[in-house]
Formats: C-alpha cells, structure tokens, sequence
C-alpha cells in the first residue's frame, strides 16, 4: 500500500491512474500471487488504457463533430451501394499519412455528414487532431475576420494546422471572389502537409463552375483533385430510411 506522500507524488506527476491501479492491486489477494514485474505491467496496462481513452474523449469533443456518436462500426451497407472495401481502407487513416483529401458525395440526406464524423472519429482513436466544420459556418467566419485587424491571418493558422479537417456542405452555396481567394489560401497551406475531407452534393464535374469558373477554381481543384479519394456516399435517403424504420441510427 503506498503511503500518502508516495500517492502526493504520483498525482503531481499526472499518475493518478497509478494511484488507482496500486490501491485496485491492493484490495485484491488474487495478485499477491503474481511477480512484481506483472503486477506492474497489468498497472502500467491500466494507466495507459486510461489515459488514452482520456486523450481520445478530449480529440472527440475539440473536433466538433456534427455527430457526435457516429462511429465507423455503425455503416449502413446494404442495398445502399457504398464502396466497403474503400471505407475500411480510409478507417485506417492511412491517407492522412499520405496528406490525401477524401470527398464524399451524393444526394442530401444520403449520409455523408456521418461517414466523414466516422472516419474523423476514427482519427481521433489515433491521436489524430481533427476539427468539424459546415463549410458555410467557416465562411462566415471568415465575414467576421475582415473586420479585425490580422483575423484573415489567424483564421488561416487555425484551420491549416489541424492535421484533419471535415468540410462539410462544400460547395453548398455560390462563393465570392474574396470566398474563393480565402479557401484558396486555406488549401494552400494544408496541401502536402494535412488531410481534408469534402462532403458535397456535387460530382467532380461540377465542382469548376461551382468555385466560380476562373483562375481560383482553377487553383483549387489542382490542389484537391489529384490525390483525392472520390466515395460516392450510396443511393439511399438514410433520414428517410431511419425515420421510417425507427431504428438505431447507423449511416
């Protein structure tokens, strides 16, 4: 049993977990059988266990996920026309290694918004710092940084050094030449360096006139198209379905 100023130590050194685990170790005789090398190790098991599940609550809830409980176990598959085999390949995460944009598109209502939480959720149980954001919400936000001094400037820093970034609505509303100056910059600066994901209604074909047509849509789609994972999101309305079928809200 640790005496008190063993267990003042251990929680200066941010090792409560230590603490637990000992005193957890010490109202169980079953452990006095084990060697003190597995004693600690299961100890060691616990704190790290803890401190991970910790640092993976504190990931979920600074992203901002739209869905929050959107997990990647949860897919909807069938009849719906999802490519499995390319979803489990981006639950890995591996494309954020590669500084990969993944774009999923379909129809309003086909689940888009909650196979790009999973897949940032997916990140987030990697220590992958991931960030949310609807794309007409970062523009608004943009509205507001012209009006202070450097607020371009620190809205560009903020949003380029999150190591995964979820846009959502991308390409939802008609954009103005500072709106498409302004994602110009912010692609720039996470191009090679950081992963985006898109949720859109439109196909690729469509994306050219929906930047504006000019030389900053032309800039913006040679950033993003060419080392882009295209997942089309299935041909299933899911608020449709699971308002009719009442069930568990898997998309």
């Amino acid at each position: 049993m640790l005496n008190e100023e063993t267990r003042r130590k251990l929680r200066e050194l941010n090792l409560s977990e230590m603490v637990d685990a000992i005193y957890t170790q010490s109202q169980d005789v079953g452990y006095t059988t084990l060697a003190f090398e597995d004693r600690m190790k299961l100890a060691v098991d616990y704190v790290y266990q803890k401190k991970y599940n910790t640092k993976v609550q504190r990931l979920i809830k600074m992203a901002k996920f739209r869905i929050t409980n959107a997990a990647y176990n949860d897919i909807y598959y069938i009849d719906r026309g999802l490519d499995r085999q390319k979803l489990m390949t981006l639950s890995n995460c591996q494309f954020i290694d590669t500084s990969t944009s993944v774009i999923f598109y379909g129809f309003s209502g086909s689940g888009k918004s909650f196979l790009a939480c999973a897949i940032g959720r997916q990140a987030c149980m990697q220590g992958i710092r991931a960030r949310y954001i609807r794309t007409p919400d970062l523009l608004m936000l943009h509205d507001e940084a012209l009006l202070t001094k450097q607020g371009i400037s620190k809205l560009l820093k903020k949003f380029s050094n999150y190591k995964l970034l979820i846009m959502d609505e991308w390409l939802l509303n008609d954009l103005s030449d500072e709106e498409q100056y302004f994602l110009l910059e912010l692609i720039e600066r996470r191009h090679d360096s950081s992963s985006t994901i898109f949720c859109t209604q439109y196909k690729k074909e469509d994306w050219h006139v929906r930047l504006g047509g000019g030389v900053h849509a032309d800039a913006i789609m040679d950033r993003i198209v060419h080392n882009a994972a295209w997942v089309y999101a299935g041909n299933i309305n899911m608020r449709e379905f699971y308002s009719k079928n009442l069930a568990k809200p898997q998309q």
